[in-house]
């Protein structure tokens, strides 16, 4: 049997998909019902499920989750840092029209609206460093999952997208509280808080909690995210100490 040649590559190749350039093999001429009710359906409904699924598993199984994509399962899932960066840019959208409509009042007094305004400028990249952050420290802490610091920045990802998307309810929360609306709306921000605060424990538990017993896991995390607060505030420290030191040098200038 005559082997068919790859469209792309030029290539012998067999079954579905060419061996050389992955290409698929029954490549077909382009029609406008063809591109209707296979090409462009099929695109989106693959690129809904992937997303859909990976969402679901981040907050089912967000460790294992990882864990499955850093052992090679990855057609399942949506890239998770294009899905991070699309939570984000949701985020700025809510931010931005939650702003327009109740302005924040700036105080001049101090360095409030200087700082405020690099966490603006800056917060995508601020965002996305909280994923070396997590996977440098659980490098050092959970050692039993036997992953190197790139695997463990999947898991991070995982986290920070978790972290995204529950934020987002939280703005949501943070939004309609605003009208004149009972307080459980109140209560139900502080809870949606703190399981935003709490999410990464869940990735850290689901991904290694069978290696530990429950005291080693926990005193684990709660190391975790000392380590963490600690990294937080002495980069606060630095920027504030940055902004405030060139605020300064600007009035002996002037």
């Amino acid at each position: 049997m005559e082997k068919a040649i790859c469209l792309n590559c030029n290539q012998p190749t067999e079954k579905h998909f060419c061996a050389h350039c992955g290409q698929k093999t029954d490549t077909h001429r382009i029609t406008l019902k063809h591109f209707l009710l296979h090409d462009l359906l099929h695109g989106i409904w693959h690129l809904e499920r992937g997303i859909l699924f990976t969402i679901k598993e981040t907050f089912m199984r967000p460790g294992q989750a990882a864990l499955d994509y850093i052992s090679g399962k990855r057609i399942r899932y949506y890239n998770v840092f294009y899905l991070a960066l699309l939570m984000i840019g949701l985020n700025l959208l809510l931010s931005h029209f939650y702003e327009s409509i109740h302005p924040i009042e700036e105080d001049t007094r101090n360095n409030t609206p200087q700082i405020t305004q690099f966490f603006k400028d800056n917060l995508k990249i601020i965002l996305l460093s909280i994923v070396p952050i997590l996977g440098c420290i659980a490098y050092l802490i959970f050692k039993r999952l036997k992953l190197n610091i790139a695997e463990h920045l999947i898991i991070g990802g995982i986290a920070l997208l978790g972290i995204l998307m529950i934020s987002l309810v939280f703005s949501l929360v943070n939004f309609i509280e605003t009208f004149d609306v009972p307080n459980l709306f109140g209560y139900l921000e502080i809870t949606v808080f703190f399981i935003m605060l709490l999410f990464p424990a869940w990735v850290y538990y689901n991904a290694a909690g069978k290696l530990y017993s429950k005291a080693g896991f926990i005193w684990r995390i709660i190391v975790f995210y000392i380590l963490i607060l600690i990294i937080l505030m002495t980069f606060l420290g630095i920027i504030v100490s940055v902004l405030s030191h060139g605020k300064n040098e600007l009035y002996i200038d002037l």
